[in-house]
């Protein structure tokens, strides 16, 4: 079983990506792989809007990382968006990423388990952890619970560490993404493996 792990920050060893640390090395102690997947200073592209991606099962933007990490996504069995905190949201080129990931691969991800971390220095984590629990919400992922809001503090990587309750907060997220997969694992080829699929109903509010 794998978990990947994606840092949505533009600074490799940053604070995102020593929260992404924590959980990983916790994983690792109950039994279970990961992969930080760093989407780098490169420019990510918004969504077009074109739909390709719904014949095409790939994104038609294809000189940035999004079909990149894509193509990992169906190795994987787990989820944690890793961000730092602008402006009270997510890092922007994350967003993007997030927005056309969910389009173009959103079947590799739909009924796993995922959690979002957020990092700031002091405020607006609360915020920007809520958009990225949306992306979660939307495509039939299990949410993975913690002990408080995934969030953890420091203006540089050694200050996360010093965060106690933060470095806590990933180690449950770990803990208890390792126990839903070790739960999921235990129903393959069991009528439980997945839940009964309700077709979703599209309706227009003006006509």
């Amino acid at each position: 079983m794998k978990v990947l792990l994606i840092n949505g920050s533009t600074h490799e060893h940053g604070c995102t990506h020593a929260a992404l640390s924590i959980i990983a090395e916790e994983l690792g102690a109950q039994g279970i792989d990961s992969e930080i997947f760093w989407l780098g200073t490169g420019a990510v592209h918004s969504c077009l809007g074109c739909g390709y991606c719904r014949k095409a099962g790939k994104c038609i933007q294809n000189d940035d990382i999004v079909n990149v990490l894509g193509e990992k996504c169906g190795g994987a069995d787990g989820f944690v968006f890793g961000s730092p905190v602008h402006y009270a949201s997510p890092a922007g080129a994350l967003v993007a990423a997030l927005d056309r990931l969910f389009y173009s691969y959103g079947g590799s991800l739909k009924f796993k388990p995922a959690a979002s971390i957020v990092s700031a220095r002091r405020a607006g984590t609360t915020a920007a952890y809520d958009v990225l629990n949306k992306y979660i919400g939307i495509n039939c992922m299990l949410q993975v619970p913690s002990t408080y809001w995934n969030m953890v503090h420091g203006s540089k990587a050694e200050d996360v560490y010093k965060d106690e309750e933060g470095v806590t907060i990933m180690r449950a997220v770990a803990s208890n993404m390792a126990w839903l997969l070790k739960l999921l694992s235990s129903a393959k080829g069991t009528p439980l493996e997945k839940p009964q699929v309700i077709k979703k109903a599209v309706t227009n509010i003006i006509r």
